[in-house]
């Protein structure tokens, strides 16, 4: 268990309007930092005053991008008390991450930890507004000041957290979604499993691209052969086609996102097929032309479920259930933010309580 030191901020921020919070907008008072040196490991573990973070021009994070991030989110239930949902599985991924982009590896206790200490101490800070949450962001980045191509020998862990609403302004309403035929996002044996800034950053000329043509996410496809259907965005993506529901597999090019995982976890337990073979994008649009493109959607963290209302891939254009959002995306919407904000009993197992 960590030993966690505590020195607080004394100078508390004025709390934003819970009706007005937006998105990765506002932050807390204070914030989790830990630091790792070679040779001795991870140590130091803190609770410290939110504050810019001050680093020499050479560290390694800004020049060779050696770093890892996560996201995850405290809910204020009913009763008052606050909870996470499945931090664990966000512990286990930026292990993964970590080992991939040759960063030492946090012990999923530990993480666990840091992120329930700094939620208990910004306790005030979880908003109790419908829909709000705090969103909390641990990430690690290479410390070292050196110029040369290898691991970073110093490293620090930091939690920031941000009060938050809903990630659309527009609520949970169907979103537009262009597939990217140019540009892809990631190719077998790189870094397209791991949530690293890199990942993000060279997705940004496709968005663009998108949000110039009127829509508002990009759905990627495979980097070899540009045929089989990947991730959206920020987000993984599930196509209901005849009663079966597709979602594409993680094998090295798709990011294992906790909210997928449940999905699927939840569509099994209700007797739905779910197929994790790769799709080929001709196949979706020839299940809509056909009339058996039910439903399409986004899984996240952010957002937690995103209903498709139209998806447009070269020339065709493909309206889904008349741009409305589908039975089992509402119904899965639902279970999870039901379990998340503690307005139904969590008997998956997956919350875990803080205060």
């Amino acid at each position: 268990m960590l030993d966690i030191k505590m020195q607080l901020s004394t100078t508390p921020k004025e709390k934003p309007d819970q009706t007005k919070l937006g998105f990765g907008i506002y932050y807390t008072d204070n914030m989790f930092v830990m630091d790792y040196t070679e040779g001795k490991g991870w140590h130091d573990a803190r609770i410290v005053p939110y504050a810019p973070i001050s680093l020499d021009p050479a560290a390694m994070v800004f020049h060779y991008a050696q770093e890892s991030f996560e996201g995850l989110k405290a809910y204020r239930t009913p009763d008052g008390s606050i909870q996470l949902f499945r931090a664990n599985k966000n512990a286990e991924r930026m292990q993964n991450t970590n080992k991939r982009m040759c960063i030492p590896a946090l012990p999923v206790d530990d993480f666990v930890q840091a992120c329930k200490t700094l939620v208990e101490v910004e306790k005030d800070w979880v908003p109790s507004q419908e829909g709000t949450s705090l969103y909390l962001r641990p990430f690690v980045i290479a410390t070292e000041p050196h110029l040369g191509v290898r691991p970073s020998s110093t490293y620090s862990f930091i939690i920031i957290a941000s009060p938050v609403g809903a990630y659309y302004e527009s609520g949970l309403n169907p979103v537009k979604i262009f597939v990217e035929d140019e540009y892809v996002r990631a190719t077998p044996g790189g870094t397209g499993f791991t949530k690293c800034g890199g990942n993000y950053a060279g997705s940004l000329a496709s968005q663009v691209k998108a949000h110039d043509l009127g829509y508002e996410q990009v759905l990627w496809l495979d980097g070899v052969e540009h045929k089989y259907v990947e991730e959206v965005g920020s987000m993984n993506c599930f196509f209901k086609i005849d009663g079966v529901v597709y979602t594409a597999p993680c094998v090295g090019t798709v990011l294992p996102g906790v909210t997928r995982m449940s999905c699927i976890e939840l569509l099994e337990k209700w007797g739905y097929k779910v197929c994790t073979d790769r799709l080929p994008i001709a196949d979706v649009v020839k299940a809509s032309k056909e009339g058996k493109l039910e439903e399409v959607f986004g899984t996240g963290t952010a957002a937690v479920i995103s209903p498709v209302g139209e998806l447009r891939y070269e020339d065709d254009v493909c309206v889904i259930n008349n741009n409305k959002i589908g039975e089992v995306t509402q119904r899965l919407y639902d279970e999870i933010t039901s379990i998340q904000w503690g307005k139904k009993e969590d008997h998956m197992g997956w919350t875990i309580k803080v205060c």
